[in-house]
């Protein structure tokens, strides 16, 4: 079937409704994703104008690397199976757009050869080619995740295994997982002194998409790996704080409300998740031609305006605590701020917010 997004049209083999198998060619579901990387590839040009070379390692369908192409990039597409590499160079050549395809494994093409920047869109877990990806790209490697239930806790063990942290299913498991694979990849990065600056990042419906911005000196890599440390949980009160350092040094009782039912996650990235102005840039190259258009610039005024707190809060998860109605969200917030404290939406739901606040000062500030 044909199937027409951004400015360009290609052909993706039928398939049954929106069902999402490990062989799937093409995932409607995902224009979202495909919409902000080119709003991202768009925006990244004038922060960095000599990145030139785009490496779409998982490439399938092709759509991304040729939307990447209709944008001016050099692309390469990549995939193991001779079927997608077909489609792939199908897809350019109906466009009338250059683009090199190869018929690769991507931990091989890109241990050997150099991008400006590497996008890995696996089915499952990036990690196992995370360290492909980090040894030669220059400027931006852009990942998506959509195992999230091991990165949020639910599946706890195969969390452990491919992230080598320890992930917690709490209120704020999204958060969790983003800053679960935020650390991960930041350990692999620093193994071949590489630092890395998250930009843009976000956890939508069924995965984590985050585009990291590279420095190549052993000093960036310390200060990323400067960035980990563990966030500890009470299950009682829902009570949290974090602290920075690779070991975990969780309070024996909650100092809230001295319960021992005391939760720890990590070592989990503790810095920002992303760059506010960057954004704000990207949301000005979100363009009408886009299919998710809305929804893409709805996400990207949250992600804005989201502080950098390594937690989020739900409203409706705290007023069921205090055994009370929920307020309006634009009320709820308008009351923390009189109180003193910063507070803001979060992109993780419509009753999520962040703020530097203890549970009680929240409970005192927003009580009617």
């Amino acid at each position: 079937m044909n199937v027409r997004e951004g400015g360009v049209e290609v052909v993706v083999p039928e398939q049954d409704g929106d069902s999402i198998t490990d062989d799937v060619f093409f995932n409607p579901v995902q224009e979202l994703n495909r919409d902000l990387t080119v709003a991202v590839l768009r925006t990244y040009r004038d922060r960095e104008p000599r990145a030139e070379s785009y490496l779409d390692a998982m490439a399938a369908s092709g759509i991304r690397g040729v939307r990447a192409a209709e944008n001016d990039w050099d692309v390469t597409c990549a995939d193991i199976d001779p079927d997608a590499v077909e489609l792939c160079r199908e897809n350019f050549e109906r466009n009338d757009l250059p683009g090199e395809v190869v018929h690769r494994n991507a931990n091989a093409l890109m241990h050997e050869s150099v991008f400006d920047i590497v996008d890995i869109d696996p089915f499952g877990t990036p990690i196992p080619f995370a360290d492909a990806a980090f040894a030669n790209t220059r400027d931006l490697v852009c990942v998506t995740a959509t195992d999230t239930a091991p990165l949020c806790g639910a599946h706890f063990h195969s969390g452990v295994r491919k992230y080598s942290a320890i992930p917690r299913n709490t209120d704020y498991h999204a958060e969790v997982g983003v800053r679960i694979l935020l650390s991960a990849l930041a350990r692999t990065a620093a193994r071949y002194d590489t630092g890395v600056r998250p930009i843009l990042t976000h956890a939508t419906s069924h995965y984590v998409r985050t585009y990291l911005e590279l420095d190549h000196r052993a000093t960036d890599a310390n200060s990323s790996v400067d960035e980990l440390g563990h966030i500890y949980h009470c299950e009682d009160c829902l009570h949290r704080e974090h602290e920075h350092g690779l070991i975990a040094n969780p309070p024996e009782t909650c100092p809230a409300c001295e319960g021992n039912r005391v939760l720890t996650a990590g070592p989990v990235w503790l810095g920002a998740t992303h760059d506010a102005d960057f954004v704000a840039d990207v949301r000005e190259n979100v363009t009408e031609e886009m299919g998710s258009a809305k929804k893409a610039t709805k996400l990207l005024d949250a992600l804005e305006g989201e502080l950098h707190e390594p937690t989020h809060y739900d409203q409706h998860r705290l007023c069921k605590e205090w055994t009370r109605s929920a307020s309006g969200m634009d009320e709820f917030l308008e009351r923390l701020h009189d109180a003193g404290h910063e507070a803001s939406r979060a992109h993780y739901g419509g009753t999520t917010f962040k703020t530097p606040a203890s549970v009680e000062e929240i409970r005192i500030a927003t009580e009617t």
